[in-house]
């Protein structure tokens, strides 16, 4: 079993940065890929990034690369997700997950509560 707690969200305005954790709590952090994905209200979760275990395989969602980097410290069982130049449209609930390195939810086995990203135009 993984438990996975988001934190980091906010209010920020375009252009701007935010940085989301994950925290994990279990013996099993260490292997599994983590990912994280957004949903917007009315609208289904979407992938955002993705790591493997040991760092080496990263995956973006189209609508992120270069604005965003995903990263993992395996020894503090975190996977952080650093967003920089901001746009509204990443307005969203992001969650974390455990799994395998999918682009697809349901390569997902464990997944956080969320934590509300709202960026202002």
């Amino acid at each position: 079993q993984v438990q996975l707690v988001e934190s980091g969200g906010g209010l920020v305005q375009a252009g701007g940065s935010l940085r989301l954790s994950c925290a994990a709590s279990g013996r099993t952090f260490g292997i599994y890929a983590m990912g994280w994905f957004r949903q917007a209200p009315g609208k289904e979760r979407n992938f955002v990034a993705a790591i493997s275990l040991s760092g080496s395989n990263i995956l973006y969602a189209d609508s992120v690369k270069g604005r965003f980097t995903i990263s993992r410290d395996n020894a503090k069982n975190t996977v952080y997700l650093q967003m920089s130049s901001l746009k509204p449209e990443d307005t969203a609930v992001y969650f974390c997950a455990a799994g395998l390195v999918s682009t697809r939810p349901g390569g997902y086995s464990y997944w956080g509560q969320g934590t509300q990203v709202t960026v202002s135009s």
